[in-house]
Parts: structure tokens; C-alpha cells; sequence
């Protein structure tokens, strides 16, 4: 009997975030979502990520209506988000209260599994968000964010996937977000994971280093149950492999994919014309599209890639890409090597860029590297030397707890801060993780008047 292989298709979530900087709108959606639910996949990816944050802030969308909008088109097929552990859909700890219930109401507003990853491997960090899922009745995908360095070896992630597994995963996700991970150590890993326990074990990778494709043959030889890809138009560069050549490839030798490749085919044909728009406007970069084997030495994710490239930009410094891309492994290292996910990859990626644009090596520090080195994110995979915790945060204490369990219940306070605006749990959890953007989008949602300036008229009567 043929091997099976299962797809996630990520052209909703991330291979449009690796791309785009998360800029596709529910309108562009909407007529592909039925077709898309006929494909076979294992999981569409949909929700999480940066889309929470890029609906309040660009798009002016509800990111709980896209949610449920997508749940009421897609009938069939399993609806997949991607949850920052202890930083759900932001860039800090927040507390248990605000987990509980953003991983509730995800649940109940369509999302049937949920990954959950911790962006220093620090499980601590995700025992929360894993049992609202499961008491919600989700399914958890417990994370592995890899990267590479003195620590992280083949045994360290082993050990990691047991751990999670007596956690309560109901599955394992190797996510290889900076698209490092190389063949024959996507091989040794999935090969101890299924040898070390029972669970599916699914490959998350990007293509920006251009071995992508190679990886996830060298993981499904090893036994990997799943892969993540993404239809044609928006993979490659920093996105996935591409879904539709990848079917055809697998099936050709051998294996079993239980795609509808007429409609996978169709899929791409109708995104085929929107990431042509993207380009047209200069939304999408055309460096984003392209292979940099110098990735396998950077260690950039894709989305960190376009949000770099975006940044210098509108700074007027396109020219220091190059010089920022070098200095994030410098950054990295001192840092105790964090792996270069969300919140991880901005916050060494923001650093990097002003060590290079301030022309001194933290001679400006982002306030979330001062919480990072005092370990308010959660324990550093290797140790933060003497002399560089010195200079970031001089002669402050460093926790060692669970970050969490020094933020008191946060809800009830959010509640009636936002009570003025928001007509429901989702329009409160909105507000406690984007309260700016949040209360502005609730705001004009609820006033017609809310944004609308004051103007001053002067008057003048003349009574002669």
C-alpha cells in the first residue's frame, strides 16, 4: 500500500504573509474558498499569524468575521491557525485569562486545530493555550521552532517533541520558518520524532534558501505524515513549495496525496491574476520571489525578510539590506540564539537594523530586547553572556519563572476599558491584543463620526 502524504495548503495565511506582508482581503478569498474546500487537503491554514494584526491595521476588517465567513464557505475540509503560545497573535506574554478565551473563541468561531509554538522552545510557554484548546475541543499541534546552533541538535528537538507529546499534542509540527532546515537533518529528525512516539508529525518549511522541496522529500521518506505548501502564485522565494508541482511530483513516485489536482489547478488559475495586481502595485517585492542561499547562513524567515526589506524602504536605506541581513547572526548569538520566529525574528531583526542605522552596536535598544534579556519572554536556548545582558539592561534582575505567572488577570479591566465599543467577547480579546488599533477600528464600526476631525470655523459678523 502506497504511503500517504497529507497537505496543509497556506496560500490563505502564510504564504500570502511570507509574500505580501498579510495584505490579501477577505474579498479576494471569498470566490476560491468553496473550490479550495474541494481539493482533498488535510488543513487549509486560515487565521493567526500576523492576519489578526494586518485586518485591524490595513485591511479594516473584523479578523473574527473573516474567520467565520471562511468556516461558513468551507465545509469539509479542517480550518488551521497558527497561536504564539503565551503570545497568542501579538508580540508579548499575556495573561492566562486572555489565552483562556482567544483559544476558546477561536474554537468556537470555526478553527478545528490549532498550532501553537513557543518562539524559544520554552513549553512553559504553551501549557496554557494547549488546554484551552483541547477543554475547547480543538486540536493542538504542539510546535517545534527550529533553527540551527550549539544547542539546538538533533536530540534537543527529539527531546522537545517528547515532551510536548505528554503535554497533550495531538500532533507534532517541525515549523522551519527561516527555510534552513537542510535534507538530511529533516531526516534524523522526523525519523527519532517517529521513533520516539506515536504522534503524526507534520514538516512546516520556506523556500528562500531554495531546498525546500528537497527537505520535505528527505522528511516524507522518513515517515512525516504532512506537509505544508502553497498553491503556485504565492510560493517559492519566502513561501512554501509549491503545492500543485509538488502533488504531481509525490504521486508520480509513488505516493499517495488524496489531491484533486483539476482543482488544485484551478486554484492557482484564479490566484494567478491577484499576485500579478500585487506585483503591478509594488506590493509584492520581486526579491521576495527569488532563492538566497546565503539564508542558510542569515537565517531569515520570509515574512522577516519582506517586513526588513519594507522597513529600510521607508526609511530610504534600501541599500543597507545586505548590511542588516549580516548582522542579524551577530545579533542572534548574543542573544542565546533565539530562533528567528514571531515575536523572536522583529525583535532581532528591529535590532539589527539599528545597530547598522545608528552605526554603534546597541547603541539603541528596542524596549522588547530589554524585556527579552530579562527574561520576560521566557528562557534563552543558550546563556546571555555578562558583558551583553550589561549593556542591554545594565543591573536589572533577571526572572526565572514562567513570564506569565507575574501578570495578573487582565480580561475584566479590558472589558470595561473597551465597553463603550465592543459588542461582544471577540470585539474585547481584539482590544487586549491590539488595544490601539482595536479601539480605532471598533471605534469607526460603531461612530460614523469617530475619526472624523474637528474643524475649527471662524466666524466673522459684520454689524456696522
Amino acid at each position: 500500500m502506497a504511503q500517504r502524504v497529507r497537505f496543509m495548503e497556506t496560500v490563505l495565511r502564510d504564504g500570502q504573509q511570507s509574500q505580501i506582508a498579510t495584505r490579501l482581503p477577505i474579498e479576494d478569498m471569498l470566490p476560491i474558498l468553496e473550490t479550495l474546500d474541494q481539493c482533498g487537503f488535510e488543513a487549509l491554514e486560515v487565521w493567526g499569524g500576523a492576519t489578526f494584526d494586518s485586518c485591524l491595521r490595513y485591511l479594516n476588517e473584523d479578523p473574527w468575521e473573516r474567520l467565520r465567513t471562511i468556516r461558513a464557505h468551507v465545509k469539509n475540509t479542517k480550518l488551521q491557525m497558527l497561536l504564539r503560545g503565551q503570545n497568542l497573535l501579538g508580540y508579548r506574554n499575556y495573561a492566562d485569562d486572555v489565552v483562556e478565551g482567544l483559544v476558546t473563541k477561536a474554537v468556537e468561531n470555526g478553527i478545528d486545530v490549532v498550532r501553537i509554538f513557543d518562539a524559544l522552545n520554552d513549553t512553559r510557554n504553551l501549557v496554557t493555550a494547549t488546554r484551552a484548546a483541547k477543554e475547547a475541543g480543538g486540536e493542538v499541534q504542539s510546535c517545534i521552532a527550529y533553527t540551527t546552533s550549539e544547542v539546538h541538535t538533533v536530540q534537543y528537538f527529539t527531546d522537545l517533541a517528547l515532551e510536548m507529546a505528554r503535554t497533550g499534542a495531538d500532533s507534532i509540527c517541525v515549523k522551519d520558518m527561516a527555510g534552513v532546515l537542510t535534507p538530511e537533518v529533516a531526516y534524523e529528525i522526523v525519523s527519532n520524532i517517529k521513533e520516539a512516539c506515536d504522534l503524526p508529525v507534520q514538516i512546516h518549511t520556506h523556500d528562500t534558501a531554495g531546498i525546500s522541496q528537497l527537505t520535505y522529500l528527505k522528511a516524507i521518506e522518513a515517515g512525516a505524515d504532512i506537509i505544508d505548501t502553497c498553491s503556485s502564485p504565492f510560493s517559492e522565494g519566502t513561501s512554501q513549495p509549491p503545492t500543485e508541482s509538488f502533488a504531481i511530483a509525490l504521486e508520480g513516485l509513488g505516493y499517495e496525496t488524496g489531491l484533486n489536482i483539476d482543482k488544485l489547478e484551478e486554484v492557482a488559475a484564479y490566484f494567478l491574476p491577484i499576485r500579478n495586481r500585487f506585483l503591478d502595485e509594488g506590493r509584492l517585492n520581486a526579491r521576495v520571489m527569488g532563492v538566497d542561499p546565503k539564508a542558510l547562513v542569515y537565517q531569515v524567515p520570509g515574512g522577516m525578510l519582506s517586513n526588513l526589506l519594507a522597513n529600510l524602504k521607508d526609511m530610504h536605506v534600501e541599500e543597507k539590506f545586505p548590511e542588516v541581513l549580516a548582522e542579524v547572526p551577530h545579533v542572534r548569538a548574543d542573544l542565546g540564539y533565539p530562533p528567528l520566529v514571531t515575536p523572536l525574528s522583529q525583535m532581532v531583526g528591529s535590532q539589527a537594523l539599528m545597530n547598522v542605522i545608528s552605526g554603534e552596536r546597541y547603541k539603541v535598544i528596542p524596549a522588547e530586547i530589554k524585556d527579552y534579556v530579562r527574561g520576560q519572554y521566557g528562557r534563552s536556548p543558550a546563556p546571555i553572556s555578562d558583558e551583553i545582558r550589561k549593556k542591554i539592561i545594565g543591573d536589572d534582575e533577571v526572572i526565572t519563572c514562567r513570564p506569565a505567572d507575574l501578570i495578573p488577570p487582565q480580561m475584566p479591566h479590558l472589558r470595561e476599558e473597551i465597553a463603550q465599543y465592543a459588542r461582544s467577547e471577540e470585539d474585547v480579546l481584539s482590544y487586549a491584543l491590539f488595544p490601539d488599533q482595536a479601539r480605532d477600528f471598533l471605534g469607526r464600526r460603531e461612530d460614523p463620526f469617530y475619526d472624523v476631525p474637528v474643524q475649527e470655523v471662524t466666524v466673522s459678523v459684520d454689524v456696522a
